[in-house]
């Protein structure tokens, strides 16, 4: 149930309209100040096309609103909400998992 609440808000922020801001491209340096991580990281990022970016001809370019949905789009779960995709019998099947990983 939450990753269709997650697809429809998806779908639904498709339709309102951005603002200046969000369609805001951003350089290379830019990009690494607004993710808080080095040149060096986005250039990595990119060669392992782990980001979005735009690149005509050398430069390289970051959408900031692409940005913003590609954070989202990497969160990681939180233990209760895996319970909640999986139910009870699952969490079972966790926890074990969980020990062997500390």
């Amino acid at each position: 149930m939450f990753e269709k609440v997650e697809r429809i808000e998806s779908m639904l922020a498709q339709f309102e309209p951005k603002s200046e801001e969000e369609n805001e491209l951003l350089n290379i340096e830019e990009a690494a100040a607004f993710l808080k991580v080095s040149v060096a990281a986005i250039y990595t990022k990119v060669s392992r096309k782990e980001i979005p970016v735009s690149k005509p001809g050398r430069r390289l370019y970051f959408n900031k609103s692409e940005l913003k949905e590609w954070i989202r789009q990497s969160k990681r779960k939180t233990l209760k909400e895996l319970m909640n995709d999986h139910g009870r019998s699952s969490h079972q099947r966790l926890r074990p998992a969980l020990r062997s990983s500390h």
